[in-house]
């Protein structure tokens, strides 16, 4: 574990040792003059019930003591951001920038696409730090963008001149081609990606009719070459092509025959791993104030549910 803060647990460390030397040295005269002197007290203070009220007592005060102190000692590491401790968030990909780029080979009106559009469309609105971009059979629908309100807007009205109906003498309308035009979206894609970088193709398996302009074994250079993770969502059947590609960069595959939306939640719930900012230098982890936090809650409510567990 590493704290970010470190003034922050320094200054939580002198405060607890001056409240604990203020107490210690604290004059006790005034509390001693306001005893009052009682008869018998030798013998009351031998009397089972005084004395198991007196044990009960001093036991009280020292479990109260010592969960003061552990959510005191809790909350200032974590105010102090510390790193390197178990965390839902995990290692910072979970809060490192990505860019995912939705790849449809079909007519927005298709089940399959479809669905796919409709999921992004409400998903780019839970996004934060994420790029979002959609690239149609022969077109890029949404470069990559952060402004994620133009982005559900387009995604929700893709059926609007999904596509366009052009033709290149470059470009072949099949899998490996759409793929190549996808992944050609990202930013300074002939280089190593400095954020995560995932594609997610919706649309049919290779079918080998038409003689593509880039193969499989290109496609998944460029790929590599990127950084990005290709999953794929198969319509129709599947030839392990598109499937093989998805193993070899870190992705999944499934097939849209059943439940698109749940399909893509899986994706989308196993992002690619986090990158490193350069080529020599590993990532940091990110905040992991869960272990912390948890302590000082534990610490917390068995010490507001100790007078009942008392009685």
């Amino acid at each position: 574990m590493d704290l970010t803060w470190w003034v922050v647990a320094i200054a939580g460390c002198v405060a607890l040792a001056i409240c604990i030397a203020a107490v210690l040295f604290r004059p006790m005269d005034a509390e001693r003059r306001q005893l009052r002197p009682l008869a018998n007290v030798g013998r009351l203070t031998t009397l089972p019930e005084y004395v198991l009220a007196a044990r009960i007592r001093s036991s009280s005060m020292v479990i109260a003591m010592v969960l003061l102190v552990v959510i005191f000692a809790a909350a200032v590491v974590a105010a102090s951001r510390p790193t390197g401790l178990p965390s839902a968030a995990g290692e910072s990909g979970a809060g490192q920038p990505e860019d995912v780029m939705l790849c449809v080979d079909g007519p927005a009106t298709d089940p399959a696409p479809s669905a796919a559009l409709r999921y992004f469309a409400e998903q780019v609105k839970t996004f934060s730090t994420q790029r979002i971009g959609l690239t149609s059979p022969n077109r890029r629908v949404v470069p990559l963008t952060r402004d994620y309100q133009y982005a559900a807007g387009k995604f929700a009205g893709a059926d609007d001149g999904f596509v366009a109906p052009v033709s290149y003498v470059d470009y072949t309308e099949g899998a490996e081609d759409l793929l190549a035009m996808c992944l050609t979206g990202f930013p300074a894609f002939d280089k190593p990606p400095a954020q995560r970088r995932s594609l997610i193709y919706v649309g049919p398996d290779s079918d080998g009719r038409q003689a593509p302009l880039f193969t499989a074994d290109k496609v998944r250079e460029l790929a590599r070459t990127a950084g990005v993770q290709v999953n794929v969502v198969l319509t129709g059947s599947d030839n392990g092509t598109l499937a093989s590609l998805a193993r070899d960069t870190g992705g999944r595959a499934f097939s849209a025959d059943a439940g698109v939306t749940a399909h893509l939640a899986n994706i989308r719930a196993n992002p690619p791993a986090a990158v490193p900012t350069d080529g020599t230098t590993p990532l940091k982890p990110t905040e992991s104030p869960d272990v912390p936090l948890a302590v000082a809650l534990l610490a917390a409510l068995i010490l507001a549910a100790w007078p009942v567990v008392r009685r």
